[in-house]
């Protein structure tokens, strides 16, 4: 299968990006952020969010992991991130 880049991805439609993550991604670990719980996957070179709102029981939204170490602190403590994120 060949891959899929950044921008392919991220123009998909939801239910694409979600088929895509769930067969092509490798899941990394989940936190809960407020009400999420948000998952982080990796997608050939790059790491991409889901938020998963429970109470509604659906995907709200699918983005890149933000660069910036604020929004990367909340993973710190559970997984080692590549030095090239930090």
């Amino acid at each position: 299968m060949a891959m899929i880049s950044k921008n392919d991805f991220f123009s998909m439609s939801l239910k694409d990006k979600i088929r895509t993550l769930y067969t092509e991604g490798s899941f990394v670990v989940a936190i809960r952020y407020y009400s999420y719980k948000v998952n982080l996957y990796l997608l050939n070179n790059y790491y991409v969010e889901v938020f998963y709102h429970h109470k509604d029981d659906r995907i709200e939204r699918i983005i890149p992991l933000e660069r910036n170490p604020t929004r990367l602190k909340f993973y710190a403590d559970q997984i080692r991130l590549p030095a090239n994120l930090l």
